[in-house]
């Protein structure tokens, strides 16, 4: 099983980098993003389940960052708009096995059993 981040780079404030995710070796009941700064703890971004196309978002970027997916395809996206300096971080996704995963728990660590290499994302002037 593999899930492969890509996508990261070099960006200034206010840009847009789209990063994808597709995993491979089996599906998921849900897959999410996840992001750890520099001296920070991972945390949740955004995270999709796929039975009933349910969506989350992390407050702090709700209205700027997009998660989709393409059920069929084991893929996903994060759609980042107006970049901040503080979204600078390596971001991870990750996928979850678990049958009846509730909405309310796609924005958990312990939720994911696979986690992809992590891609870094850097916002700086």
């Amino acid at each position: 099983v593999q899930l492969q981040a890509s996508g990261g780079g070099l960006v200034q404030p206010g840009d847009s980098l789209t990063l994808s995710c597709v995993a491979s070796g089996r599906t998921f009941y849900a897959m999410g993003w996840f992001r750890q700064g520099p001296g920070k703890e991972r945390e949740f971004v955004a995270g999709i389940r796929w039975r009933g196309s349910n969506k989350i978002h992390e407050d702090s970027v709700k209205g700027r960052f997009t998660i989709s997916g393409d059920k069929a395809k084991n893929t996903v996206y994060l759609q980042m708009n107006s970049l901040k300096p503080e979204d600078t971080a390596v971001y991870y996704c990750a996928g979850s096995t678990e049958a009846g995963i509730i909405v309310s728990s796609i924005r958990r660590v312990d939720r994911y059993d696979y986690w992809g290499q992590g891609t870094l994302v850097t916002v700086s002037s």
